[in-house]
């Protein structure tokens, strides 16, 4: 069966949510399918790239996105009342060689990765996939209550744009899939029930618990020029991080990731360890006793949570981040907070109680090593294509 696959960016390297959940989805599904990838470039192209996605695929297109086309696609989109961010990634001159390539090699289905690219194929006639991923609209309402005045009006703009788009998207796709139940309700669809929970996987040959000396008390890790997470780590170190040092006044933070925004490497102090981008973030994990992820915007599953706790590293984090784990008992697997002093009460009993300690982490462990197998996730996924 021929599959082909279109992705907004590059899944390679791995520093994003999309291009981790896209990468292992097409390792996994090139075991059963013939991939033919379609994906976009908004960025350069990372050197060792095609090296690591040419295994899995039988042919791969690359379309670079000029500046120019993308600010044409987002004044298009503005004017036909559509997302800014699907508008981003549209091209006239790329759907057209998108449908030279439908024509060429006369895919068996059509595997669209996310909603931003659904404006490619959505007139097809052909079968296909949508994988909402995560419910944009609701992550994009978040941010907007969040920002500032002056980028009210776009957040809002865009958050009622997206809301509209994920339901009418809906009816062009014959399968659609998502990363939990809990954004699957969150589609503003009367039929959102048929949308198939497909979640992510955990390479355990990369994230498998090492011994090593801790170097960090506390790690947060993930892109850090994304706001969500921006966010989370200016919440963690300006009102958590001051009281646990009152505890404990040696206490070290780790806070690591790619592209870290200007206001993230304004934490860096003796206490405070922004690393920016690094080569094995599991190398990072291993050397820090606690993953804490306050969450309060974004949507989806925290990839990050689940390859903490495949290392054995107890995770304190928010309902936002914590309840999309489905099948996670509180204080049993993981610790969800609501509010500061119970940040605070959770990881001083994490640092001080070495049993707690040992339960939670080998808790979490064995949560995620039952739920979360790639391999099964690929089954399943091809499994829904098949489904016509």
């Amino acid at each position: 069966m021929k599959l082909l696959v279109l992705l907004p960016r590059v899944p390679y390297p791995l520093e994003k949510g999309d291009k981790l959940r896209a990468f292992y989805q097409i390792k996994e599904l090139s075991k059963y399918l013939d991939i033919y990838l379609v994906a976009l470039q908004d960025a350069p192209l990372h050197d060792e790239a095609l090296e690591k996605i040419k295994p899995y695929c039988k042919e791969i297109y690359l379309y670079k996105l000029s500046w120019f086309s993308k600010c044409l696609g987002i004044a298009r989109a503005f004017l036909k009342g559509l997302p800014m961010q699907c508008g981003y990634f549209y091209s006239n001159k790329i759907k057209q060689e998108i449908e030279k390539i439908i024509h060429k090699i006369y895919p068996d289905h059509i595997y669209c990765f996310m909603i931003r690219m659904a404006e490619y194929v959505k007139h097809e006639n052909l079968h296909k996939t949508l994988d909402y991923q995560d419910v944009l609209s609701v992550g994009m309402k978040r941010r907007s209550e969040k920002a500032p005045i002056w980028k009210k009006p776009v957040f809002w703009y865009e958050y009622r744009a997206l809301r509209r788009y994920e339901k009418n998207i809906f009816s062009y796709f014959t399968n659609k899939t998502i990363i939990t139940s809990i954004d699957r309700d969150l589609i503003h669809h009367p039929q959102k029930q048929y949308i198939q929970v497909i979640p992510n996987g955990i390479d355990f040959e990369r994230f498998s618990y090492i011994k090593e000396e801790k170097k960090y008390d506390l790690i947060f890790a993930g892109n850090m020029s994304y706001p969500p997470n921006v966010d989370a780590v200016s919440f963690l170190v300006k009102s958590i991080f001051p009281k646990l040092l009152a505890k404990f006044p040696n206490l070290k933070l780790c806070i690591c990731g790619v592209t870290p925004a200007p206001a993230i490497k304004a934490f860096a102090c003796e206490n405070i360890v922004v690393t920016g981008w690094v080569d094995e973030i599991a190398q990072y994990y291993a050397q820090s006793k606690i993953f804490v992820a306050p969450m309060l915007l974004g949507t989806g599953l925290q990839n990050k949570l689940l390859e903490a706790m495949a290392m054995k590293i107890p995770c304190v984090t928010s309902p936002l981040a914590g309840k999309p784990i489905e099948g996670t008992q509180n204080n049993h697997d993981l610790l969800i907070c609501n509010k500061v002093n119970e940040y605070v009460e959770a990881i001083t009993k994490l640092l001080s109680d070495k049993t707690f300690y040992k339960t939670i982490a080998e808790n979490g462990y064995q949560f995620v090593k039952a739920n979360y197998d790639w391999g099964e996730v690929g089954k399943r996924l091809e499994e829904v294509m098949n489904e016509d």
